[in-house]
């Protein structure tokens, strides 16, 4: 079994860990393009050309499914990606978390880039599965292109920044960029350094790589041996994880297990 996982960058780390976690005997391929990242501030035919692009060259690779781990491309390439792939190749979109967020009611905050903050896609969700609760968008400028290249301190200034426009009484966060998901921890730490209680955070990674398994028929099994391979594509081609994957748990992980080839 093979799963292929693409993105901009390195957004696409979490959703291979989870991939990684439900089934560690599966090959992974990542395909990424990290020099025209970030994809957000993109018109809609760029991001749909370079998705595209990315998309092919995992394709070349043969996998059973493909996983957009990228909000921005399932938000402008996800039909373009079905229609060229599918039915050959299914084709699994990332959405953001709204609807398990906002499942209890109360005050959710959805932290997305500045492109998608406001945008008639995400207030399209908030109308089919915010339900009751009070949702405020909170954007995040800087946030995705300081995580693609591990700067700390520029981590560190959008976090604050967010964390700043969250409103006090907000219970859960849905995190609106798979790159958001590598600094989780941080996100929970600013937050609960601002004197506010302890958040709910609602990634995707993990229902996405629930879906791409049932897509194919496939039941997790988490203690299966042994570890699958890792190929890596930068621009299409072969290449390792490019060093800033390396300062997250998510990157560190998928090489010590599968070394990159």
């Amino acid at each position: 079994m093979k799963i292929a996982l693409m993105d901009s960058g390195i957004g696409l780390l979490a959703a291979a860990a989870a991939v990684r976690r439900l089934r560690p005997d599966a090959e992974l391929v990542i395909s990424s393009d990290p020099g025209s990242m970030p994809w957000g501030p993109r018109d809609p035919q760029d991001v749909t050309a370079r998705a595209l692009a990315v998309a092919r060259a995992a394709a070349a690779q043969r996998p059973d499914a493909l996983i957009v781990a990228c909000n921005t491309a399932s938000v402008h390439a996800l039909p373009a990606l079905r229609a060229e792939l599918e039915p050959a190749l299914p084709v699994i979109g990332t959405v953001p978390a709204i609807k398990p967020a906002a499942a209890g009611g109360g005050s959710v905050a959805i932290w997305a880039t500045p492109a998608t903050t406001g945008s008639p896609y995400q207030r399209g969700l908030i109308a089919r599965f915010a339900g009751t609760a009070d949702v405020t968008e909170v954007p995040c400028p800087g946030l995705a292109d300081a995580v693609e290249h591990a700067d700390e301190a520029g981590i560190d200034r959008a976090v604050a920044a967010a964390a700043a426009l969250t409103p006090p009484g907000v219970g859960a966060v849905v995190l609106g960029c798979t790159h958001y998901e590598l600094v989780a921890g941080r996100i929970r730490d600013a937050v609960r350094r601002s004197g506010r209680p302890p958040l709910a955070l609602h990634g995707s990674a993990g229902a996405v790589a629930a879906q791409a398994l049932r897509r194919i028929g496939a039941e997790p099994a988490p203690s299966a041996e042994p570890v699958g391979a890792l190929t890596v594509l930068l621009n299409g081609r072969p290449a390792l994880l490019p060093e800033a994957a390396l300062a997250y748990a998510e990157g560190r992980n998928l090489t010590a297990a599968a070394p990159a080839r």
